[in-house]
């Protein structure tokens, strides 16, 4: 530990640093105030207010609180106040607003005056890529310290400004950091890197200082002297300590100052921190613990997002629409976290370029691979195994990463009780990328994915279903203010059921759909402070709403094939950003989708103004291919306001309406592979749905505590529930035993969130409500005599903590605490006689509720050394989920029992599950 200072120092001394610990400072002046602050809280406070950087090892500073209150000092003077009569020095780089802090170590320099006063020029006629020395990883702090040159040098470096560009890449690894930040000085202002770690700013002429953050990486600086447009790339390294974590974002002031609001941002390193079932990362499970989302139970696949229902998400993964997210009756996420990046989670404020669903959008984007060097990882569990491989197929140009997945779970179903003992459950998932840069202003991404789930529970019929996708990309630069992006892609879906133990009743029921997408975006970058997104897309469907057929040539089962649905969805979109002041910004956006329903169909047509029922049905009238049988299309609007009260605090406000027009018919409250997905057509209308939210937002501690309240009110149009005694599965008259709704859904959401620290995490609260409603009395279609009811899945309170805690570089402790309350249910509440028989007599619709819920989770992080030369890299994870053992309820049931209605509860994890997990990098 003594060497490591010592080498800090003759590395900045080789480095070109003059220091002094004499020098002075600069003119600014200092007013701060700290009570037992961790070392960071300075720092940030006075790099704000003096513009100086600081360069020290977290590590070495870790246990340092300071308390200090100053007014109207110079730095000097501040530092010597809070490292008086310590082991703790300073050092002020001369002429330059750089400070070095040590630990142990004095830093002193004999160079001669002036050693340092020139400075490094690179010339930069078009553009720059700074990879430095190719056997080494680490920035130098030299590159800092140069000063690039950005354009044709013999334009006048003076007046007015110009666009510059360029990408972000991880130096060990080339691939792009999403989501960095890169800030000006002088002016201030800050973009951000997209997915493909691109970024525009126009720029100011003469020298710049550009400051550069991203998750999981050192903060980092480029000086440029800019002369005219110009691109360059900048290089940044991952952060190695990891005592002072990002969990949810690098952004310090993003939750103050992003002018969107209900949105979550995950880096895969935050999820890996979520205790799970099984001990592997899972990215819906740590969806789960952010606030306003919610799931009706364990072994659940889907989610609900402030009052929607589990397919009002889209869930996107490299662009590509996921319909079925989960592996093994829920326990696993269909995403491979080897292969994922970064995981965005919006519930409202959302983008103009995303439609089709009414409550959420999840966008998982995946790695590009390293384009370095060849590595991997692999991981073994106690129920699953995992490898991932990745590498350069060109060096600095072509990159690919490939990941895959399957179970051994089968053991584990022989502990359930005896009738199902002779359970089997399986699952794998592939994930293929490939990224290949022509030039600079030419990428190309190819993705694929593929799961399939296969399951039987004790009995003679196998359940079965799969996704699979494949998607080509194309980016192009126009120039440094246009860029744009090409998709195509082909996602796909399926289900089957099957059984064959009696060839005589053998059969085979299968369901798919299938989805062909194109789409153009574009990005203009108008001016630093206003931004402009456009683009199209379109979709089309085909979808087999189910068949029904033998599964051996003795079988009797007679053959039941529903017809196949078609339908093209399109849209166009605007997007318009502007920063007004730095106060006050304004996100505004315009969608319009067009949904046409096509041939060849039959359609069911019925008498107007009556129900829908089979005594109502008119006639039956036949459409050839493609002929358009019906068209829905209007207009979605996005809103988004933000108002800075101060530096640390703001309001925001957003409106959004949007459309979906593909539906969920089922009759459980989660996601199931059996579910049928039905198109909207002329006797099902698209559901349509308005959502107003606000909020406030204010950061402690500089900036290292973040707290938000907000509150939202949606309305929902045509959601589909059912009738009593619906048929959904292989129903050529499904309209008839469905009936659209209208509801409304509010609530209140809270969160805290410590973001870096030996101790960080967040705590979140919601109170929320759906209720719906069906009333037409002029039809004669009820729903609880006309009266909102709750949803099956209204939970009013959630209440959940994530917690981490570091006690060294290889040992961290994980803990999540969970409280909902229980959902709701519809009660038998009497008998009656009818046709011969003895029938229930239940309650109001979901007028009660299971017991609530609660489950603690715990786990340990054990890591193997850091040294950087080492081939291998080894870590494990322990821990227990459900600690306390409780046996939460997934589902209170009723049977009639010798003239008797019995109730019992269902319990998926009645006890306390250990887990582990070994992982190894090469």
């Amino acid at each position: 530990m003594r060497k490591l200072p010592l080498l800090i120092v003759c590395n900045l001394l080789l480095l070109g640093m003059g220091l002094s610990t004499h020098a002075q400072p600069g003119p600014r002046r200092v007013s701060i105030e700290l009570q037992g602050a961790p070392i960071d809280s300075l720092i940030t406070e006075l790099e704000v207010q003096t513009g100086y950087h600081f360069y020290y090892d977290p590590a070495q500073f870790d246990s340092l609180r300071i308390s200090v209150s100053v007014n109207n000092v110079s730095l000097q003077k501040v530092l010597e106040l809070v490292f008086a009569n310590s082991e703790y020095h300073f050092a002020i780089p001369e002429k330059q607003a750089y400070v070095l802090l040590t630990r142990g170590v004095v830093i002193k320099t004999g160079l001669p005056p002036g050693f340092f006063s020139a400075p490094t020029i690179d010339s930069l006629p078009g553009i720059l890529t700074s990879y430095g020395d190719k056997k080494k990883v680490r920035i130098d702090a030299s590159i800092e310290n140069k000063l690039f040159e950005i354009g044709i040098r013999n334009n006048n470096p003076s007046g007015g400004s110009v666009a510059m560009a360029g990408y972000v890449r991880n130096i060990k690894t080339g691939e792009p950091v999403a989501g960095a930040i890169v800030t000006l000085t002088n002016p201030a202002l800050s973009v951000a890197t997209d997915q493909y770690g691109y970024y525009s700013v126009t720029i100011p002429k003469g020298r710049n200082l550009l400051n550069i953050q991203g998750i999981g990486m050192k903060d980092t600086r480029r000086q440029v002297i800019v002369y005219s447009t110009g691109n360059f790339n900048i290089d940044m390294d991952e952060r190695v300590t990891s005592l002072k974590e990002v969990i949810v974002s690098a952004q310090k002031l993003a939750n103050v100052r992003n002018v969107q609001m209900g949105v979550d941002r995950l880096s895969i390193k935050a999820i890996k921190q979520v205790p799970t079932a099984f001990g592997e990362a899972d990215i819906l499970k740590a969806v789960l613990m952010l606030p306003g989302v919610k799931t009706v139970g364990e072994a659940s696949t889907g989610f609900n997002v402030r009052g929607g229902s589990a397919d009002q998400n889209l869930i996107l993964f490299n662009d590509a629409t996921i319909y079925n997210p989960s592996h093994f009756f829920g326990f696993f996420s269909a995403f491979n976290p080897e292969v994922v990046k970064e995981v965005e989670l919006y519930k409202s404020s959302i983008p103009a370029k995303y439609g089709g669903r009414l409550s959420s959008v999840l966008d998982i984007s995946s790695r590009e691979g390293n384009k370095k060097e060849f590595a991997g990882v692999a991981g073994i569990g106690l129920l699953t195994s995992r490898i991932t491989l990745e590498g350069p197929i060109k060096k600095d140009k072509t990159s690919f990463i490939v990941g895959a997945r399957t179970t051994y779970a089968n053991w584990l179903l022989q502990f359930l009780p005896s009738e199902y003992k002779h359970s089997k459950a399986s699952f794998y998932d592939l994930n293929l990328n490939i990224s290949h840069q022509f030039n600079k202003n030419n990428n190309l991404y190819i993705t694929g994915y593929m799961s399939k789930d296969r399951f039987n529970l004790n009995s003679d019929t196998t359940y079965g279903y799969s996704n699979s996708n494949a998607s080509l990309k194309w980016k192009h630069i126009f120039s440094n203010k246009l860029t744009m992006m090409i998709t195509g892609g082909y996602d796909h879906y399926d289900y089957h059921i099957g059984s064959d133990k009696d060839s005589l009743f053998a059969y085979k029921m299968k369901f798919d759909i299938n989805q062909y997408n194109f789409k153009t975006d574009f990005n203009w970058y108008v001016h630093p402070n206003h931004t402009i997104d456009f683009g199209i897309s379109s979709i089309r469907y085909l979808l087999h709403p189910g068949s029904y057929e033998p599964n051996s040539k003795t079988s009797g089962i007679a053959p039941d094939n529903m017809e196949p649905e078609y339908a093209l969805e399109s849209a166009a979109y605007l997007s318009e950003k502007w920063n007004i002041t730095d106060a006050l910004s304004l996100q505004a956006g315009l969608r319009y989708s067009v949904f046409n329903f096509l041939g060849p169909k039959t359609v069911n047509e019925y008498a107007p103004g009556l129900p829908i029922t089979d005594e109502n049905l008119l006639q039956q009238k036949e459409y050839a291919k493609n002929k358009i049988i019906h068209t829905y299309h209007g207009p979605e609007y996005r809103l988004a306001l933000r108002y800075s009260l101060t530096p640390n605090l703001s309001v925001k406000a957003g409106y959004n309406s949007l459309r979906q027009y593909i539906h969920v018919l089922s009759n459980t409250t989660a996601v199931s592979p059996t579910d049928i997905w039905k198109l909207s057509d002329p006797n099902i209308k698209p559901q349509l749905g308005d959502q107003v939210s606000f909020g406030v937002y204010k950061n402690f501690k500089s900036n290292t505590i973040e707290t938000s309240a907000e509150v939202y009110y949606k309305n929902i149009k045509n959601y589909l529930d059912y009738k009593s005694g619906a048929q959904l599965v292989l129903n050529h008259h499904i309209e008839t035993d469905v009936i659209g709704t209208k509801g409304k859904a509010y609530g209140v959401e809270l969160m805290v969130k410590k973001q870096n620290g030996k101790l960080n995490g967040w705590i979140s609260y919601t109170w929320s409500r759906i209720l719906l409603k069906m009333d037409d009395s002029t039809k004669g279609e009820l729903i609880n005599n006309g009266q909102y009811y709750p949803a099956s899945y209204d939970k009013p309170n959630d209440i959940t903590m994530v917690g981490n805690y570091r006690f060294s570089h290889r040992f961290s402790v994980s803990m999540n605490i969970t409280y909902s309350t229980g959902r709701p249910i519809t009660l038998p509440i009497g008998r009656f006689y009818y046709a011969n028989g003895w029938r229930a007599l239940y309650a109001e619709r979901n007028a009660y509720r299971i017991p609530d819920y609660f489950r603690t989770d715990l786990s340990m992080n054990i890591e193997g050394n850091h040294k950087v030369h080492q081939k291998t890299h080894n870590s494990w994870t322990v821990g227990i989920y459900n600690l306390t053992a409780r046996r939460n309820p997934y589902s209170v049931y009723y049977v009639s029992e010798g003239g008797v209605i019995n109730g019992y509860k269902l319990s998926i994890f009645g006890n306390a599950i250990p887990f582990v997990n070994f992982n190894i990098r090469f």
